[in-house]
């Protein structure tokens, strides 16, 4: 139980004396990049969508 206490102990003190926070701002700004990768992602994986449902519908169309 002793190991648990000191573990927790250790946990405390470095999340309060040795991690960096962000400040919000860099929160909003990161919340941006992140927002922004997923759009162009998503607008890429539409574009393979709808370019690889062409292909199929072109190679079904010739059967």
């Amino acid at each position: 139980m002793r190991k648990f206490i000191a573990y927790l102990k250790d946990v405390y003190n470095e999340m309060i004396h040795k991690v960096t926070w962000p400040t919000f701002d860099e929160l909003q700004i990161q919340a941006l990049v992140v927002l922004i990768a997923t759009v162009i992602l998503a607008l890429i994986i539409l574009v393979m969508d709808v370019t690889f449902k062409g292909l199929m519908n072109l190679i079904y169309s010739l059967f």
